[in-house]
C-alpha cells in the first residue's frame, strides 16, 4: 500500500509517548493490513506509557503500541485464505508458536513463546496495523465498532468468570478496573446469584452497579472480609475473581472465599504476596485458577455470543472517547482512574 500514517509511538524509555508520522506497514504473505476504526486503552498500555518496572524489563522503544481495536481489512497477503478485503475484524493479541506442547494440545493461550501485539510487536494505536491472518477474528456486523474493540479485554473477563461453575453462585469481584467491570456484566449474564464489587474507587464502584453488581463495597472504608462474611450468612463467598493484583486484596480474597470455593486470579501483583496456605487454601479445599488472556478461540466465541445476544451491554462502560491526537487526555483519565473504558479514534 505504501505511504505514511499517524501512529502513537512509545518513542523512548521514560514517561509518555509521541504522535508521529510513520510508514504504513508492508504486509507479509501471511498477514493482513487493517484500517483501524477505533482502539481502546488497556491497563498494559498505561504501564508502557508511565514506564513502570514491568515496561522497563519488557518493551523496547521506539515502536507503536496498543492492542485493543476494531477495523476493516484493506489488504491481504497472497497466502491468506481466511480473511478478505472489507472484512470487519478485531484480533487475538497473542501470537503463538504453534509448536510447543501447549500449542499442540489445545492450550495456545499459554504458549511458552507468546509474543503480544503492541508489546512485543507494533500495535494498533495508528491508522493501520499489520497482523498475522491466523490472529484475525471476524466480527459480527451487528456488533458496533466501539463494542467490538473491547472484545479482547472482555475475553479476559469471560475466561476468568467462566473458569469454573458460576450459575447460582455468589461472586466477589475484587478490583473494578475496566476488566473487573466487564466481569460484573459477564457474571450477571452467566447466572450468578449475587455479585459483590470491591474497590477503593467510588467512581468505578458506581459503574459496577450500572454493569449489574448487587452490592458495592468500598474496601478503604470497611473490612471487606467481615462484610463478605456478613453478606453470606457466615459462609464466605462461593467465587472470588481477583482483578486488582494488590497484595492485601489478594490475601483478603483467600480469606473471604468459602470452603470448597474458587479463586480465579487475573490481577498481577508487582511484588511477592504472602498467603496462609494452610488455613486459606489447604484446609478450605478451594480451587485456584491462574488466568491469562483468552482461550484461542473458545473465549472469542463466548465473548462475541454474549455481545450479540444482548446479555452483556458495554454502553455504560465506555465513558470517554478521544481522537488519537488527544491521547494525553485519554491516558490521564486512565491514570486518574476516573473513567471506565477510554477509546481512541485515529
Amino acid at each position: 500500500m505504501g505511504g505514511k500514517m499517524k501512529a502513537l509511538v512509545k518513542h523512548k524509555a521514560g514517561y509518555g509517548a509521541e504522535l508521529q508520522w510513520v510508514d504504513i506497514p508492508a504486509i507479509k504473505s501471511d498477514e493482513v493490513l487493517i484500517k483501524v476504526k477505533v482502539s481502546s486503552i488497556c491497563g498494559t498500555d498505561v504501564h508502557i506509557y508511565t514506564w513502570d518496572d514491568w515496561s522497563k524489563s519488557r518493551v523496547n522503544p521506539p515502536y507503536t503500541f496498543g492492542h485493543e481495536f476494531a477495523g476493516e481489512v484493506v489488504e491481504v497477503g497472497n497466502e491468506v485464505k481466511n480473511v478478505e478485503v472489507g472484512d470487519f475484524v478485531s484480533a487475538e493479541t497473542h501470537i503463538v508458536c504453534g509448536r510447543c506442547p501447549q500449542c499442540l494440545t489445545g492450550k495456545e493461550h499459554i504458549c511458552r513463546e507468546t509474543k503480544i501485539i503492541g508489546v512485543d510487536t507494533h500495535g494498533c494505536f495508528a491508522e493501520y496495523v499489520a497482523l498475522p491472518a491466523k490472529n484475525i477474528w471476524k466480527n459480527d456486523p451487528l456488533i458496533p465498532f466501539d463494542h467490538a474493540s473491547l472484545q479482547e479485554p472482555m475475553g479476559n473477563a469471560v475466561q476468568t468468570v467462566l473458569s469454573g461453575e458460576i450459575v447460582g453462585k455468589s461472586v466477589a469481584i475484587i478490583g473494578c478496573g475496566p476488566i473487573g467491570l466487564m466481569a460484573v456484566a459477564v457474571a450477571k449474564a452467566s447466572g450468578a446469584s449475587r455479585i459483590y464489587a470491591l474497590d477503593v474507587n467510588p467512581y468505578r464502584l458506581d459503574l459496577a452497579l450500572k454493569m449489574g453488581a448487587h452490592e458495592r463495597i468500598h474496601t478503604g472504608e470497611v473490612d471487606p472480609v467481615r462484610e463478605m462474611v456478613k453478606h453470606t450468612e457466615g459462609n464466605g463467598v462461593d467465587v472470588v475473581l481477583e482483578m486488582s493484583g494488590h497484595p492485601v486484596a489478594i490475601q483478603q480474597g483467600f480469606r473471604m472465599v468459602t470452603n470448597g470455593g474458587r479463586v480465579s486470579m487475573l490481577g498481577l501483583p508487582s511484588k511477592k504476596v504472602e498467603l496462609d496456605i494452610t488455613n486459606d487454601i489447604v484446609f478450605k479445599g478451594i480451587e485456584i485458577h491462574g488466568i491469562t488472556g483468552r482461550k484461542m478461540f473458545q473465549t472469542w466465541y463466548q465473548t462475541s455470543g454474549l455481545l450479540k445476544s444482548g446479555a452483556v451491554r458495554l454502553d455504560s462502560l465506555i465513558t470517554h472517547t478521544y481522537s488519537l491526537e488527544e491521547f494525553e487526555l485519554g491516558f490521564q483519565k486512565m491514570i486518574d482512574g476516573q473513567c471506565g473504558k477510554v477509546l481512541l479514534i485515529p
